[in-house]
């Protein structure tokens, strides 16, 4: 028996760390001989995406009789993870695990899964090098990448146009954002505003973008995590970019944070000309303004003063638990990299939105015409592939993601309702550090 650290979330929406007693990886006996080994695979996705998993699963079943896979749908990300851990303790653990990328520090502490790198080789090549690269701890691929994607802003031309644009002109700044929209309202479109869902995902990739740390010690990339710095001086920068707005008017919100629906519902209904949110957006966006506005595309606002250094990934991957034979975690393997083959990349990618994963998806869809001059996912895919790769677009590490997230968003909330900018950010630090600490005292 070996003591393992067991991460579970907590309803409060933090996550805490409690030590439970496991076993050390087991084999599970040797299946019959023409018995089908067992493959399950936990998600968040229901809809359309969940039915499409559904229908991968049964291809794979189909071509193949060694393995029989089956999905379940499991809740948010947040229910998923929890599950998980508490699957494992009670020895009923899925193979397969479909976790954010905010929670991947807990997924890797929690020890009960294995780099998917150390079964078997397998050419990592052809994945597109920003979304692998989050995803990479300690030199392993720990998970193979599924649903990715980053913000972007999405723009209502028509309010651009009436306010004196040209119908392709995009932002890049802040002062660029803050400066149309003052000319939009000068010319008497008074719905001419920002919104977002105020999620701290958007404040971290507006950090990223300047090259800005969430954590110290390389974004907890080098090591652990001990200490937080929420950007430091790119996070006030941002910070400072959503006062500016709510000073002057600008800003449209529901007056609730991490709405993304809302803030949804706020550009589609024409009461901002502005709107910045993840990529897997695009079509229920496009489907939102038709017949309504005419759409376009931008990349990321960014500091004045500072130089475009890229988005970090956001979205799911898969994780695999340990306690599995060789045979259960080679078809674990296998199924995955056959749900995120080139052709089914293009697929979700054509239904989600979501970036497919693979340089051979995109030069496909490309081959295709899907990404021709008007459009919208162009802009995207080039905001993703301009990335640099580094520690700050490789994004935080820490035990501690949800947590920080809470707390600026927070933050913001006071600042949009007029309180310092300084003030706000350095309790969310002192928040935050208190957190590490706590999560820390556990390793």
């Amino acid at each position: 028996m070996k003591k393992i650290v067991i991460a579970l979330l907590m309803l409060s929406l933090s996550f805490t760390a409690i030590f439970a007693q496991g076993s050390s990886e087991t084999t599970k006996s040797t299946v019959q001989e023409n018995t089908p080994i067992e493959i399950t695979f936990w998600h968040i996705f229901g809809d359309a995406r969940g039915q499409w998993i559904e229908d991968r699963v049964q291809e794979f079943n189909n071509m193949q009789d060694k393995y029989h896979v089956t999905q379940e749908n499991k809740g948010n990300y947040r229910d998923t993870l929890q599950a998980s851990l508490l699957a494992y303790r009670q020895g009923s653990a899925p193979t397969l695990v479909h976790i954010a990328e905010a929670g991947s520090q807990v997924a890797y502490d929690s020890g009960i899964f294995k780099p998917i790198s150390e079964i078997g080789a397998f050419d990592t090549s052809d994945y597109i090098e920003p979304v692998l690269n989050y995803y990479t701890i300690n030199g392993k691929v720990n998970s193979i990448p599924f649903n990715s994607s980053s913000p972007v802003l999405y723009i209502n031309t028509d309010m651009l146009v009436q306010a004196g644009y040209d119908r392709d002109w995009t932002p890049n700044t802040f002062s660029d954002v803050i400066e149309s929209l003052e000319k939009a309202q000068a010319a008497g479109i008074t719905d001419a505003k920002y919104t977002d869902g105020i999620h701290a995902w958007f404040f971290e990739e507006l950090v990223a973008e300047q090259g800005g740390y969430m954590y110290n010690n390389g974004n907890g990339r080098d090591s652990r995590a001990t200490e937080a710095l929420l950007g430091g001086e790119a996070g006030l920068r941002v910070a400072q970019f959503y006062k500016d707005l709510s000073d002057k008017g600008l800003l449209a919100w529901t007056g609730k944070v991490e709405d993304w629906g809302g803030s949804d519902n706020i550009f589609t209904n024409e009461k901002a000309m502005y709107h910045m949110t993840s990529t897997g957006d695009i079509n229920v966006i496009s489907e939102g303004a038709k017949g309504k506005f005419d759409l376009n595309v931008g990349m990321l606002p960014i500091a004045s003063g500072t130089k475009r250094n890229g988005t970090v990934i956001g979205g799911g991957s898969i994780w695999l638990t340990k306690g599995h034979t060789q045979e259960e975690m080679e078809g674990a393997r296998d199924f995955i990299l056959y749900m995120t083959n080139t052709d089914n990349m293009v697929s979700w990618h054509k239904l989600s939105g979501y970036y497919p994963v693979r340089k051979s998806s995109v030069e496909k869809l490309d081959s295709e015409g899907w990404f021709g001059s008007d459009s919208l996912q162009t802009v995207a895919f080039n905001q993703l592939l301009d990335t640099i790769p580094n520690k700050a677009t490789a994004g935080a590490l820490g035990g501690t993601v949800y947590d920080h997230r809470t707390y600026i968003e927070e933050a913001l909330v006071k600042i949009i309702n007029g309180e310092d900018v300084e003030t706000e950010m350095n309790e969310a630090i002192v928040l935050t550090n208190a957190k590490i600490k706590e999560y820390n005292a556990n390793f």
